[in-house]
């Protein structure tokens, strides 16, 4: 996959706002919508959304300091790479969305949570759109971050925002269907 490093940026912001904006939604639900699961073993609202909060906490941290001491100025294009192309896909969104065994530090199951996590969302989002137009100064190809799974495997920045980003739509989209879900036997 090769594009022009500006409109990927441009379509990550589009997105990471969408995002905002179907959360921006849910705020309106009563608690017990927020938390109501179809069964034992499946997520709430609020723990899509948390799951989504843990990931942030790990790489909103690290894509700053990788900003911050980026080296390699800006370049007009930008090509993902193998990996880069297989992590973005494996947690995209797709219709026919795959079922995907989390890892049990970022697996919120039965957690006690409050609307409080649908506001952390929303900060991390719009700390997301403030390093999007920060990554405009720097290389997206040369600059790499760590990953939430292995400290040893770098992702290329470009891929790393497309990563989480996509990650993002893929549980905000999980809660929108737990909440068609629950308006329908509450």
């Amino acid at each position: 996959m090769e594009l022009s490093s500006e409109q990927l940026l441009q379509d990550l912001s589009a997105l990471t706002t969408q995002n905002s904006k179907a959360i921006a939604l849910l705020k309106e639900q009563p608690t017990a919508i927020l938390n109501w699961k179809e069964n034992a073993e499946s997520w709430s609202i609020l723990e899509c959304i948390e799951h989504l909060n843990r990931y942030g906490d790990f790489y909103i941290p690290e894509i700053t300091k990788r900003i911050q001491s980026a080296k390699h100025k800006k370049s007009k294009i930008f090509k993902s790479n193998w990996l880069g192309r297989y992590f973005s896909k494996a947690v995209g969104y797709r219709e026919d969305l795959n079922k995907m065994k989390t890892f049990k530090v970022m697996n919120p199951l039965n957690s006690n949570l409050s609307a409080d996590t649908l506001e952390k969302f929303l900060h991390h989002q719009n700390q997301i759109i403030a390093l999007l137009n920060q990554a405009k100064k720097v290389n997206l190809d040369k600059t790499k971050t760590a990953i939430s799974i292995s400290k040893i495997i770098k992702l290329k920045l470009g891929d790393t925002f497309r990563v989480l980003i996509y990650h993002n739509e893929r549980h905000v989209k999980q809660a929108e269907r737990v909440l068609n879900s629950a308006k329908g036997v509450m």
